[in-house]
């Protein structure tokens, strides 16, 4: 039996979506009764309606938000404030009891700035798992934004893949990628069930993967690197236990899987 925790990762634009938001949270409901799971979210496109509205302009660099420090209160407000309540009211009329929660929340994930020309960008690292840990063992459903703090108390706007990743990796658990989309595909439009290093880069040579996808299945790969277990990348409308016993999705593999008690494909 594996008793890992799953860490779900989605991205902001889940809250366009409310049949979506409801499928996700009973599937939650069901994986619940045997494993923990975690939600960690971003919210990219309500900070970007926020921002306009303000007059405030948003620039990237290298493809990061550059993110001044007197903004931080307005996305904090977006990301652990907004998106966070529309995600947890979402989970209550489930029938699913959520707990909102940030980065920082219980010393669970120290941040230091990126580099300074990126402004309030942090950089994860975990840091104490006793209080997520006791959170999970209520039965409850943390539900964490990617707001994090420096040891100096400055608050940072982390990425949200990579929060997902260093919150699986506090807890040793799965990672689950989720989005509008079903997986990777093929330049068929079929799902590929599973990529190495090896195979993204031969599809994005070919083409095949590019833009956006890139970015998340890069994204991906990294997270499974740091993991040493298959990350995956699937749609936020999908059965979670479908999407670990291997029915749907794309498994983004690393060099070498750490052995570990369980398959990932057991959740009963």
């Amino acid at each position: 039996m594996n008793r890992s925790p799953i860490v779900v990762k989605v991205g902001g634009a889940l809250l366009d979506d409310a049949a979506a938001m409801t499928r996700l949270f009973l599937s939650i409901k069901d994986v619940k009764a045997t494993r923990p799971v975690v939600v960690v979210h971003g919210g990219g496109p309500l900070v970007e309606t926020l921002m306009a509205s303000l007059g405030l302009q948003s620039t990237k660099i290298d493809g990061l938000r550059v993110t001044p420090d007197d903004h931080m209160p307005y996305i904090c407000g977006a990301l652990a404030g907004a998106a966070n309540k529309q995600l947890c009211a979402a989970a209550l009329a489930t029938g699913v009891t959520p707990v909102g929660l940030s980065l920082l929340d219980g010393n669970m994930v120290v941040c230091e700035p990126l580099a300074e020309k990126y402004g309030a960008v942090g950089v994860p690292a975990t840091a104490e798992s006793t209080f997520l840990k006791n959170v999970l063992a209520q039965g409850v459903l943390p539900v964490i934004s990617s707001i994090g703090s420096s040891p100096q108390g400055r608050l940072l706007n982390v990425n949200a893949d990579q929060a997902a990743t260093v919150i699986a990796e506090l807890l040793d658990g799965e990672l689950l990628l989720l989005s509008n989309v079903d997986g990777v595909l093929d330049a068929n439009k079929a799902l590929i069930a599973e990529l190495t290093a090896n195979s993204i880069k031969q599809y994005a040579d070919d083409g095949v993967i590019t833009d956006g996808m890139k970015v998340k299945v890069d994204a991906a790969l990294q997270s499974a690197e740091t993991l040493k277990r298959a990350v995956f990348i699937a749609s936020w409308s999908a059965d979670i236990a479908d999407i670990l016993n291997k029915n749907t999705g794309t498994q983004i593999l690393p060099e070498k899987i750490a052995p570990r008690e369980g398959d990932a494909g057991d959740t009963e």
